[in-house]
């Protein structure tokens, strides 16, 4: 079972650090001298810096006057018209996709410092709130998206792919000409999940719609991950980040939210933008 490194003793909303995190700000940088020789030796100094900006949560900043200046992950849902993914596949893929880009070298430093590419529009979106907005795509859409910077998960016949985060009112037009709304997909029901893969467990009564969810699992893999001491942080990675998205009932739920509580579990809490109340406990993601 992976070990949190600070788990919360109450729902962490997505725009805050989970409470007893240990990395001021500094972007992760001073978090490797707080980590053993082997957790560097295995993983690299930089992959525990990165991992360090997720631990020290998001919302530091306040958001711009201007509204086309607000800062947002983009993902990107492949749903074609024919043969289209089950729903907790591609909610899968989101999250992996999105906890992929937050982990991934290029938002790091290179071995002389410098920074690498997606370093500072990633910065400053974790600086501010950790917006994250679906969009569907097929065909010809799908393939262009596929060139603009992020990374995109295949998993169980689905598709997602995260972009590196930017200002909304600055998005690529081929992304900007995707639709946000419209097709959904119906709840599946899968297996139960692998022993050892963490669950993101989404509230079903919210029904959500099919990018609301992908937004909220994408929150929850970020939450996980810090929630993780580096070692397991790292172990994740080398698996791909493979995780399991569940619909909980309201029995479920109501246990899992005892878990939130005994700081066993992370919840995001959303800010009710769309679709759900302000304050609404969306996802609980619990270790495997």
């Amino acid at each position: 079972m992976a070990h949190f490194a600070a788990c919360p003793s109450t729902p962490v909303p997505e725009t805050t650090a989970p409470h007893g995190a240990d990395v001021a700000a500094g972007h992760g940088d001073d978090v490797v001298a707080r980590h053993g020789d082997d957790v560097v030796a295995t993983h690299g100094a930089d992959f525990v810096a990165r991992h360090g900006v997720l631990t020290r949560g998001y919302g530091h900043r306040p958001d711009p006057d201007d509204p086309g200046a607000v800062l947002a992950m983009p993902i990107v849902l492949h749903i074609p018209k024919q043969d289209p993914p089950a729903r907790s596949a591609l909610l899968e893929a989101a999250a992996m996709a999105t906890v992929a880009l937050c982990l991934d070298p290029r938002v790091g430093t290179g071995p002389d410092g410098e920074p690498g590419p997606w370093r500072e529009p990633y910065l400053a979106w974790t600086d501010a709130r950790i917006r994250k907005v679906s969009r569907r795509a097929r065909g010809a859409q799908w393939r262009a998206a596929q060139e603009v910077d992020g990374i995109t998960v295949e998993h169980r016949g689905a598709q997602a792919r995260a972009l590196v985060p930017g200002p909304v009112g600055l998005l690529d037009p081929r992304i900007s000409r995707l639709q946000i709304g419209g097709t959904d997909l119906p709840h599946d029901t899968p297996d139960d999940p692998p022993a050892g893969v963490p669950v993101l467990w989404i509230d079903a009564a919210l029904d959500m719609t099919v990018g609301k969810a992908a937004a909220q699992v994408g929150h929850a893999a970020m939450l996980f991950a810090g929630s993780l001491d580096a070692e397991h942080a790292g172990a994740w990675a080398e698996s791909g980040f493979v995780c399991a998205v569940r619909d909980a009932d309201p029995g479920r739920w109501r246990h899992l939210t005892k878990r939130v509580a005994d700081g066993t579990a992370v919840a995001v809490r959303d800010a009710g933008f769309t679709e759900v109340a302000p304050g609404s406990v969306t996802v609980i993601a619990v270790p495997g």
